[in-house]
């Protein structure tokens, strides 16, 4: 399990499963509060395009979050596979040792920083819509 000890990845574990919890109570709690009586709420006061569109951005600006956070709650869920299976903190590139450091500030990293910079570097612009 790469160069980590035991104790380092409890704690990366614990820190993985707290973030984890985080997330889900964000989620819970956006999605009571972005309901659509909220939007039905924001939707009647509306009146013109203009408030219609504000109406449709916040909306969406919800729905964008809660994407980011399942998202992440993803790639933790990723990361405690790893644990369990003994490859965590190992680079899915060059199988090389991620390090403690970047795994404490990014505990779902799959990648070692020289990895993931290469693969910023490739992949950045993969996703971006063209006319």
């Amino acid at each position: 399990m790469a160069s980590l000890t035991l104790g380092q990845i409890t704690e990366l574990r614990r820190q993985i499963q707290q973030r984890r919890a985080e997330l889900r109570a964000e989620i819970r709690a956006e999605l009571l509060a972005s309901d659509e009586s909220r939007y039905a709420d924001l939707a009647g006061r509306v009146h013109d395009s203009g408030d219609e569109s504000v109406a449709d951005l916040l909306a969406d600006l919800d729905v964008a979050r809660i994407d980011r956070q399942v998202k992440e709650i993803r790639g933790l869920e990723a990361a405690l596979r790893r644990v369990d299976l003994g490859v965590y903190g190992v680079c899915r590139e060059c199988d090389g040792d991620i390090g403690y450091e970047r795994l404490q500030s990014q505990p779902a990293a799959e990648r070692c920083l020289a990895c993931q910079q290469q693969y910023e570097r490739s992949y950045a612009h993969e996703a971006t819509p063209s006319l």
